[in-house]
């Protein structure tokens, strides 16, 4: 399907936040999305990756969740695809992703799903999806949305379950749509004991869900542009979402 890529400021309470927006170039009305970054933000890859989702029938929303410290890139990217190119551009960022605390990544969410409900081509219900960091905020957005939000998925996010407490596994009482959470393998910040209390977290709040780790792959597997890209685990995420979606928006 065709699809067209939007630049967009979008209002919030903080300011205007640059997005990219993709949809199908056909009249809709489409299920819209909200596809978090990871920590490297607006870039090619993501454009490509909501690209490919928007081609499947979907209007996709990707927020620059950094918007405070300005438009995307917020630091120079430098080269992500080696591991030393990878960890200097993450030093970089980390006090960005320390400032975006729940309370003002849900109250950006809020301005992201007004965005979605004033397109004329967009319909509800709606899906989150987050990479990385954008899995803990793809949560915190299905909070917000409540029935409006029917799907949530993340991949290789990590943290998702601590003694804080604004711990993501907290929000999933206020979560009403099926999800679906992909686990890293080799990832550090979601060994095999949180990812079995973020299940039981899943199953306590009576959702819908599946949880899988994928074997071999390290955190950020989806992102071709650094090195830890497995090309089989991103096909295998393409299908999971693509069948959550399909069950649960169109």
């Amino acid at each position: 399907m065709d699809t067209v890529l939007e630049r967009h400021q979008i209002q919030t309470d903080d300011g205007e936040a640059d997005a990219i927006y993709v949809r199908p170039v056909a009249d809709g009305p489409w299920p819209g999305v909200v596809l978090y970054m990871d920590a490297f933000g607006l870039r090619p890859r993501l454009e490509e990756m909501a690209t490919r989702l928007a081609a499947e029938g979907y209007a996709v929303l990707v927020p620059n969740v950094f918007y405070r410290a300005g438009p995307a890139p917020v630091v120079e990217l430098g080269d992500i695809s080696t591991q030393e190119g990878q960890s200097a551009t993450f030093g970089k960022l980390m006090p960005l992703i320390q400032q975006l605390g729940p309370d003002l990544a849900e109250r950006d969410a809020a301005a992201y799903l007004d965005f979605l409900a004033s397109r004329t081509e967009v319909e509800q219900p709606y899906g989150m999806v987050g990479y990385c960091m954008g899995g803990r905020l793809a949560f915190g957005a299905a909070a917000v949305a409540g029935e409006r939000a029917a799907a949530v998925a993340s991949f290789h996010a990590s943290r998702m379950v601590t003694d804080d407490e604004t711990s993501p596994h907290l929000l999933l009482p206020r979560i009403r749509g099926e999800v679906y959470v992909a686990h890293a393998d080799h990832d550090g910040g979601m060994p095999p004991e949180q990812q079995e209390r973020f299940a039981a977290a899943l199953r306590e709040a009576g959702l819908t869900f599946s949880a899988e780790q994928y074997d071999d792959a390290r955190h950020g597997f989806t992102m071709s542009d650094t090195p830890v890209y497995d090309a089989d685990a991103t096909e295998r995420h393409w299908k999971a979402l693509l069948d959550l979606f399909d069950r649960q928006l169109h």
